[in-house]
Order: structure tokens, then C-alpha cells, then sequence
């Protein structure tokens, strides 16, 4: 099996893929301009997308209730620093910043909109094509 999406309901989907596309560098594969919004977003591989829409039918969370080891979405960064910096001018806040002990670096922040958001430099990159 492969990963084709992984899908959030979130109350603002039109804003949000906003930011992701001007921040997180995530290009539109597919995007409705009329409720629920749904967007579809490609990392730079182009090989998993993220879902974004705000549909009624179903429940939004409240991400800034949830602890960032409970659900995050993580990004292979080649300078965490630097990415986390960029994205707190754009209006992200930090939760934590490790070097871990075989040092790599995980930067976890927030978005705009509560959701978690890492930026990975693994000592060893476990992507296959990183």
C-alpha cells in the first residue's frame, strides 16, 4: 500500500491552504472555490498529499487542545532554525526545538490555526529519496 492523502477538516479550509502554499512551499493539485473547500496539496515529491476542506457533515478538532505528540504534521527541513524563524514571522509559535542525541534536530510549532507542524533534520534521512 501506498499513502495517497492524509485529510483534515479544519473551519477555515480556505485560508489555511493559503498559508500552507505561501509557507510550507505545498502546491495545489486540486482545489474547490465553493464549500467545503476541499483542497488537496502536494508535498514538493508530489508522492502524499495533504486534505484540507471545511465540511459541516463532519467534526472539526480543536488542535490547541491536543499535546504536539498527539497528532503533528512533519516535514523533512534541510535548517530547522531558519524554518522556524520564517514561519513564526508568518504567524506560527513554537513548542519545542531538540537536538536529539544523534543529532537531529526537530523543531515542533503551531500554525495560525493550532495544528502541529515539525520540521525534521534526521542525522540519517529515513525518506528514500531524501
Amino acid at each position: 500500500m501506498k499513502f495517497e492523502h492524509f485529510a483534515l477538516n479544519v473551519p477555515n479550509a480556505q485560508e489555511m491552504s493559503i498559508w500552507y502554499e505561501a509557507y510550507l512551499g505545498l502546491k495545489v493539485v486540486k482545489k474547490m472555490t465553493e464549500a467545503p473547500y476541499m483542497t488537496f496539496l502536494a508535498d514538493d515529491s508530489g508522492t502524499i498529499l495533504l486534505e484540507i476542506y471545511s465540511n459541516p457533515k463532519g467534526e472539526t478538532l480543536d488542535f490547541t487542545r491536543f499535546h504536539p505528540l498527539a497528532v503533528h504534521l512533519a516535514f523533512v527541513s534541510e535548517d530547522p532554525a531558519k524554518d522556524k524563524a520564517r514561519l513564526i514571522n508568518a504567524g506560527a509559535s513554537e513548542m519545542s526545538d531538540d537536538i536529539l542525541p544523534d543529532s537531529s534536530h526537530l523543531v515542533m510549532l503551531r500554525d495560525p490555526w493550532g495544528i502541529c507542524i515539525q520540521f525534521c533534520k534526521r542525522s540519517i534521512p529515513m525518506l528514500k529519496d531524501h
